[in-house]
């Protein structure tokens, strides 16, 4: 199992420049954990993508589509207390948003505490490099 920020699982709903390599490491390890939110950001940015333009109406629902199949077999880490004591945590010590932050203290909670346990697939500079610094090995390398 792998946990999946959601700039990694967007390359698997549309082509971009990174498809290929996260569709790579989806089918060397399909388990994918999330966060709670992550369905909400992927769906956010598919909107986004529409409302520019930059994908069609039926393309956003293809991909939406592609979400709601992928949603049905992932792990996801629920709130909590702990995962939000943990945001507010790496909030103060790496400069990411609070959604980020939540990410980062979802995958934690899941590697049961242990980063080096869990590796943590993203494409976010920011992210990437707190997780790093947190222990967990990021991908793509």
């Amino acid at each position: 199992m792998r946990f999946w920020d959601s700039s990694a699982i967007i390359p698997l709903l549309v082509k971009e420049s990174e498809t290929a390599v996260c569709t790579g490491l989806f089918r060397e390890d399909s388990e994918v954990a999330v966060w709670w939110g992550t369905e909400i950001e992927c769906m956010s940015a598919l909107i986004r993508r529409e409302r520019a333009a930059d994908l069609s109406s039926v393309g956003a629902a293809q991909a939406a589509g592609r979400l709601a199949a992928l949603s049905v077999a992932w792990t996801e880490a629920l709130p909590s207390e702990e995962i939000r004591a943990l945001a507010v945590r790496f909030l103060r010590l790496h400069a990411l948003r609070a959604a980020d932050a939540t990410q980062l203290s979802a995958a934690y909670v899941l590697s049961g505490e242990s980063p080096a346990a869990l590796e943590f697939v993203c494409l976010d500079e920011r992210l990437r490099v707190a997780a790093e610094r947190e222990g967990f090995s990021v991908l793509p390398a």
